[in-house]
């Protein structure tokens, strides 16, 4: 109960900073490394003070949207959300609040505080099936998935002779802090190698604090969960020689069968300085979740508006531009809202 708590007093103090219209740096980090229990959250960028709400119409359907801090993507992203769908969606109006991001994201939807939030797709799955995350927890099924947004890729970053996951083995590695998103995976690619934590010399800190140990020598390699580029691996590597360390198929097939959240992904050469070849890894997706208390049409008219209004949301920000149907259901280990399963059926891209 008194994580619940959290998560509602978290939403109490952020009402505040409620907004429908948000812009901010497309460098902003995302929601993976939380200060503390979610799986995410941080960044240096700041978010520009939102636009004023518009004044919803008579017969509104008002739906409160939780986000993550104000510093973070799901902020940012959740503002743009808004800012292209009021007045698009007809008497729907996206009302964004800023949270803790993804766990108490799935507290707030439980607990009614919210309607629509964007999650981690891992988190998601540890929720509705009261594992990891949630073992304490129990699981919580008040919830549908809605939609994937873009990818949070797991990016492991190392220095050296460090070339690929079986050369962890021995190091000193970080693996994110204790009992963040970015752990657990880390954990779970660590074994899909046969390495457990006892294999290694874990370390527990943010990407920030990663990326300055590596430099440091303090640290053979890192764990990172998070939109490619991510601003600490992209200053890392503009004044240390960095690996970026593949996951091959034989492994990447052997986690999703595991662990059905996960998607095989491919970071272009040239994202980083200094790796210029591709390098194929496994993500983890933003993902749109949503109240099963919200009606099909409800949900249908918002997923639909999604992706009818992709360019004006890649305008507004860089992840829009990964907003595909048939994406958007790769990876989702939950079911879908009625609403969500209808759109996408009419897209081709469900059975």
């Amino acid at each position: 109960m008194k994580k619940r708590f959290t998560a509602i007093a978290a939403l109490a103090v952020a009402a505040a900073m409620s907004l429908t219209a948000c812009t901010q740096s497309q460098n902003a980090a995302p929601e993976t490394q939380a200060a503390a229990e979610t799986a995410a959250q941080g960044s240096e960028d700041k978010a520009e003070e939102p636009a004023p709400a518009p004044a919803p119409a008579a017969d509104a359907v008002s739906l409160k949207m939780a986000t993550g801090g104000t510093t973070g993507t799901y902020y940012a992203y959740g503002g743009v959300i808004a800012n292209i769908l009021n007045g698009k969606l007809g008497s729907l109006q996206l009302n964004v609040q800023s949270t803790g991001a993804s766990k108490a994201n799935i507290f707030l939807i439980d607990d009614g505080e919210a309607d629509v939030a964007i999650v981690q797709n891992d988190v998601m799955d540890y929720a509705f099936k009261g594992t990891d995350l949630f073992e304490e927890d129990g699981a919580i099924e008040s919830f549908s998935a809605g939609a994937a947004l873009y990818a949070e890729v797991c990016q492991i970053i190392s220095s050296g002779d460090i070339k690929s996951v079986e050369d962890l083995k021995g190091k000193r590695v970080s693996v994110g802090d204790a009992g963040s998103g970015v752990e657990f995976n880390a954990r779970q690619i660590l074994n899909a190698y046969g390495i457990s934590f006892d294999d290694i010399e874990v370390n527990n800190l943010g990407f920030g604090d990663s990326a300055d140990a590596l430099k440091d020598g303090k640290i053979d390699a890192f764990f990172c969960t998070a939109g490619a580029p991510t601003t600490a691996i992209t200053e890392l590597a503009t004044t240390n020689s960095i690996n970026l360390l593949g996951i091959d198929d034989e492994h990447a097939a052997a986690l999703q069968n595991d662990y059905a959240f996960y998607t095989q992904y491919t970071i272009p050469g040239g994202t980083y300085k200094g790796v210029d070849d591709d390098v194929v890894t496994v993500a983890v997706k933003a993902t749109l979740i949503v109240s099963d208390e919200l009606s099909e049409d409800v949900v249908y008219d918002l997923v639909k508006g999604l992706f009818d209004n992709k360019d004006a949301i890649t305008a507004g920000h860089a992840k829009g531009a990964e907003l595909d149907p048939a994406y958007a259901v790769d990876g989702i280990s939950v079911k879908f809202h009625p609403g969500a399963e209808k759109y996408f059926k009419e897209a081709g891209v469900l059975q």
